[in-house]
């Protein structure tokens, strides 16, 4: 449970880090729009031989940085899968159950709605991405109202949902394909490939390898952070020496320099014995333990300032709210994701022989629910995607997130609130209802 902790603290840390982020953007966009609108429009070119690399800072951040991200994403979904509650399908079942009703109940609410109101389709997939730092965010004020269990059931709903939304923008966002420069990009991961099973531990090896793969899949049409979740399925997430064979070594070395303890003696072995403790952590939890705070305290929060300026006005803000985008998302994550976890997990209880998860009922499940509709940094992300060429569109759907993920907060506390004002009922005197 240890690195699920480490995960959790980071994640709910960096939820006040994007609020303020997001507050900030919100105010710079209002008081010096046009300020806001030329700082990200900075513009940096690189120049390799005949290739010319023209991004703006805007496109630096989101093509770049997230790819940092969704590779911190890859690395925690695949530990999941190799460690963690994935691997368990018994407790694995209802919570992704719940994050597969939550994406389909999302999108269909979003398609129903901008179909009916000749709205616009191409949106269907924001509504489906989960903001694990401010959902986390939402449990921590919770505080003891919320089962310890329920922050472990969210995380597993989380990375079933990263999962989703990494295929989503795999599979509907990319564009003009180039395919020479996708077969470049098959040919570097064959060699990442290669170059682990040659046994090749070199750190710099790999970073070489990642720009170029990274290069080859922004060149391509695919997005470029499809780059970040390759490299993150990719790192071995066994050790390079057993645990216990390395133990016993280390033992020996530390006995070698208590019976020798000159300099020299106790340098190398001192120097043996740090090597060989480090690579006795497989490299997907030292990657994971070094990169995930730069991406939670760093990555994310300047996503959000980057992303979240909108100018906003109650006209505006009411106009978003009653266009069949920002209608779309609004019902489709504070209505259609909670009820459609909670009805798929509850239907796959009842015809099946799954059972909730020790320590949570169907009330915290009713609780955890609604805080898969904080949508925020990635459905944003999506957002881009979707109307990448509709800027309009772009601003309804971020007033949309904004307005919506703070509803989907607010309700999700209400029901955990007020389970755990019924159990305090219900408890003999003298108990902590849990």
């Amino acid at each position: 449970m240890q690195p699920l902790e480490r995960f959790l603290r980071q994640e709910a840390g960096s939820g006040s880090l994007l609020l303020a982020a997001a507050v900030v953007a919100l105010i710079w966009a209002n008081v010096a729009t046009g300020s806001y609108e030329d700082f990200w429009k900075t513009a940096f070119s690189i120049e390799i031989g005949s290739l010319s690399l023209e991004e703006d800072l805007l496109h630096l951040v989101n093509d770049l940085l997230m790819a940092l991200f969704f590779f911190v994403v890859a690395l925690e979904v695949k530990r999941e899968l190799v460690y963690g509650s994935l691997g368990d399908r018994a407790s694995a079942s209802v919570p992704v159950a719940a994050a597969l009703g939550t994406m389909v109940g999302a999108a269909v609410v979003y398609l129903a709605v901008n179909l009916a109101g000749d709205g616009e389709p191409a949106g269907w997939a924001i509504p489906i991405a989960t903001d694990i730092a401010f959902a986390l965010a939402v449990l921590g004020v919770a505080g003891r109202r919320a089962p310890p269990e329920a922050r472990a059931f969210l995380l597993t709903l989380a990375v079933v949902d990263d999962l989703g939304t990494i295929a989503v923008i795999a599979l509907f966002f990319s564009t003009g394909i180039e395919l020479a420069w996708l077969a470049g990009a098959l040919g570097v991961t064959v060699a990442i490939v290669i170059a682990q099973r040659l046994h090749v531990r070199h750190l710099s090896v790999y970073v070489a390898l990642a720009g170029l793969l990274w290069l080859a899949v922004f060149e391509s049409g695919v997005h470029a952070t499809i780059a970040g979740v390759v490299l993150g399925f990719l790192t071995p997430a066994r050790p390079f020496h057993p645990r216990q064979e390395t133990a016993d070594v280390i033992a020996s070395q530390l006995k070698e320099i208590d019976d020798d303890p000159s300099s020299e003696v106790s340098a190398a072995a001192m120097w043996e014995t740090s090597r060989l403790a480090r690579e006795s952590v497989s490299p997907l939890t030292r990657l994971e333990d070094q990169l995930h705070p730069w991406s939670a305290y760093l990555v994310l929060p300047l996503f959000a300032l980057a992303n979240a300026g909108v100018e906003v006005s109650l006209s505006g803000l009411g106009d978003a709210l009653r266009s069949p985008v920002g209608l779309g998302i609004l019902l489709g994550l504070v209505v259609g994701a909670p009820i459609g976890g909670f009805l798929l997990s509850r239907l796959l209880v009842a015809t099946t022989p799954t059972r909730l998860p020790d320590g949570l009922d169907w009330a915290a499940i009713a609780g955890i629910a609604p805080l898969k509709g904080i949508g925020f940094t990635v459905a944003i992300f999506i957002t881009l995607l979707a109307f990448e060429d509709n800027p309009t569109a772009q601003e309804e759907a971020k007033l949309s997130i904004l307005v919506a993920s703070a509803l989907a907060g607010v309700i999700g506390l209400a029901v955990i609130w007020t389970r755990h004002r019924r159990l305090g009922r219900q408890a003999p005197s003298g108990t902590t209802p849990r």
